[in-house]
């Protein structure tokens, strides 16, 4: 794949690479899935659905007493037909142990689960918040292990269901970084390869673990969740001010962003948002963009700081000390979340246009990631991976279907924990540094910058490779 300052090397997916996958998983008579959450789910189901036919048993395994345990039977994974069992017999009896849990569940056992793994068996991870964590505690991996990751660009329910549109168009699902941590014996990136291509990635990128845990982490606490989570609070709220009633504000913040915003940037890439105003648009959208690139870029690279050094890492298990097994109490309680219906039934009625106040402030919030990732050495893959395909791919659709509100509130507890944090911090600066200046002229240099930026290629290159399919939510 072409991209800014060289290339970089990915597998492309598709159905047509199946029958090759036993030999790739050679040694591989056993995957056991440990959890049952919206990405285990997901996982075991297309892997079992990709190996059909072959030797290869996909295998869940959950704790005693887990409340999962009856929709993984729903699903076909039972005790009877011995695709369903105790989470440690799993991990032993397996050639493959991918670790689904909680990030808290896998930071407190992951030592009985090593102490379970039989002698060579690999190690499969979705997301490097264990490779942080025993970092944190002075711990490593055990040796003799392969240590690969697979982690597919979205949650775990696009990953189900676009691998299900990809029955009918080849190539269908959601994009993978895929990262060999360990490889004693030579095998991994065969193992990690040929995991990414059964859950049905149309195309993986290769990283590393902790490029991955910084970029994921970094990510959902920005652009993908937390910043969406600020920008939409309080671009509602200055619309509110502005003397609109709440159905008109909603659409003009959040409707707009998951809907013909995320559309446009998937189809025809960032800089086709602006393009497509017209010029006293075009004017609005520039003062908001060059007002927001600046604050929204100082709070990522804090984030990022603060992933990167453990803290972050530290504040979510402290916070799950302190919570425990206690439910989070929700945010959807907001004034602005009670109109989301209402502009969700009325959606027939029209064809919502680009705001483009609020197409700049998204715009300036999703570059200057890119921007953040790019100074922090990141590859380009990755960068528009996580801080672009993955938002207007997977995440903004199901926004769009739901809320951002419902995400927040229903996404992993590392995720949720961190929007929670951050999202009030994005909100603040935008409403008390962003949008006062945005009175002032653009920024020339800043709007120059942004035209003649090096992810618009690498989005392009990404775009070549993208199935013609987008995802569907029921």
């Amino acid at each position: 794949m072409d991209v800014p300052g060289g290339t970089e090397t990915i597998l492309r997916g598709g159905r047509h690479l199946f029958p090759p996958l036993p030999k790739a998983f050679a040694g591989v008579r056993r995957i056991g899935v440990i959890g049952w959450g919206p990405q285990g789910r997901a996982q075991a189901l297309n892997l079992r659905d990709s190996l059909a036919g072959t030797d290869i048993r996909v295998v869940v395994g959950l704790r005693p007493g887990s409340r999962s345990a009856a929709d993984a039977r729903a699903h076909g994974f039972t005790e009877e037909n011995g695709t369903l069992g105790d989470w440690l017999a799993v991990t032993a009896d397996s050639d493959l142990v991918i670790l689904l849990i909680a990030d808290a569940a896998l930071a407190a056992h992951h030592l009985t689960i090593f102490n379970a793994l039989k002698p060579g068996a690999a190690i499969g991870l979705s997301h490097g918040f264990l490779l942080g964590h025993l970092r944190e505690t002075g711990s490593d991996f055990p040796p003799g292990h392969p240590v690969i990751a697979v982690c597919p660009k979205g949650m775990g329910d696009s990953v189900r269901r676009l691998y299900q549109q990809g029955a009918e168009i080849n190539g269908a699902g959601i994009n993978s970084s895929f990262a060999v941590h360990a490889d004693p014996d030579g095998r991994a990136t065969d193992l990690a390869l040929a995991w990414s291509v059964a859950l049905g990635s149309p195309y993986t990128f290769r990283t590393t673990l902790d490029s991955e845990y910084l970029s994921d982490i970094v990510g959902e606490r920005a652009i993908l969740l937390g910043a969406v989570h600020g920008i939409v609070e309080s671009l509602f709220l200055r619309s509110r001010l502005a003397g609109d009633d709440e159905v008109t504000a909603y659409e003009r913040s959040c409707e707009n962003i998951t809907g013909p915003v995320a559309r446009t940037i998937s189809q025809a890439g960032l800089r086709a948002v602006r393009e497509g105003l017209d010029p006293a648009g075009r004017d609005v959208f520039d003062r908001a963009y060059t007002a927001t690139y600046a604050p929204a870029r100082e709070i990522i690279a804090e984030i990022y700081d603060e992933v990167a050094d453990g803290t972050e890492l530290r504040s979510v298990i402290l916070a799950e000390r302190r919570l425990g097994a206690r439910p989070m109490s929700e945010i959807g309680g907001s004034p602005m979340w009670a109109a989301g219906e209402r502009v969700r039934s009325r959606r027939a009625e029209r064809d919502l246009p680009v705001d483009p106040f609020t197409a700049g402030v998204f715009v300036a919030a999703m570059t200057a990631q890119v921007d953040e990732f790019a100074d922090r050495g990141h590859p380009w893959s990755e960068i528009v991976n996580e801080s672009v395909i993955e938002a207007v791919d997977s995440l903004l659709p199901y926004m769009h279907a739901r809320d951002v509100a419902h995400m927040v509130d229903n996404c992993s507890r590392t995720a949720r924990l961190g929007a929670r944090r951050w999202g009030p911090r994005f909100q603040a600066a935008f409403e008390q540094i962003a949008y006062p200046a945005t009175q002032l002229p653009a920024d020339k240099a800043l709007l120059a910058a942004f035209d003649t930026h090096p992810v618009h290629e690498a989005l392009a290159a990404a775009a070549k490779l993208r199935p013609s399919v987008d995802i569907t939510v029921a």
